[in-house]
């Protein structure tokens, strides 16, 4: 097992779009139910300060080594991918030291019924121009290599990335670069 402290710093803003279960009230409308609860979209810790939760970056490495299906020398067409699905964990937050009373809107005109061409609506994202911190990545199986890591996290931040609208599902945020790489 290893472990690799990894600086990270966006190259976009980040919105988030954590799925709530608000109540609408009665007689409200959608866009006043949109204005009341858009920052239930949100995640944040016990003290009401915002964080990026570890499966998204666990999830956004583990679909980078599926994106590049990276061969293991030796190995035939094995590949990291499986790797790096089962390998790795994330367990800590990373903190965006921003209290939910401060966070700011992005409102995006979407599709009400969730498909391209449709009537757009008017959507609200907690919206995070910059951001930047530090996460443990615990490295469990021992196939992965530092370089291969580096490689895979490097092309995350590039191609898949974190949050709503980020490059995996056609858009632009969430991206990120690795500032630094230190192994324990």
């Amino acid at each position: 097992m290893k472990i690799a402290t990894v600086e990270l710093e966006s190259l976009s803003p980040y919105n988030q779009s954590r799925q709530h279960f608000a109540d609408k009230l009665e007689k409200e409308t959608h866009p006043d139910y949109e204005k009341r609860t858009w920052m239930e979209k949100g995640h944040y810790d016990e003290n009401d300060i915002a964080f990026i939760p570890p499966m998204a970056f666990k999830s956004c490495i583990a679909n980078a080594a599926k994106m590049l299906s990276i061969p293991i020398p030796g190995k035939g067409k094995n590949l990291y991918t499986k790797h790096f699905i089962a390998g790795i964990l994330i367990t800590d937050c990373l903190s965006l030291g921003v209290k939910k009373e401060d966070v700011k809107p992005q409102w995006i005109s979407l599709s009400g019924e969730g498909r391209k061409g449709a009537m757009g609506v008017l959507k609200g994202f907690p919206h995070f121009r910059s951001w930047k911190g530090k996460i443990d990545v615990v490295v469990h199986d021992e196939t992965i290599t530092k370089d291969v890591f580096a490689q895979v996290l490097k092309e995350a931040g590039s191609l898949i990335g974190i949050g709503q609208f980020r490059p995996a599902v056609g858009g632009y945020f969430g991206r990120f670069r690795v500032n630094s790489i230190v192994w324990k």
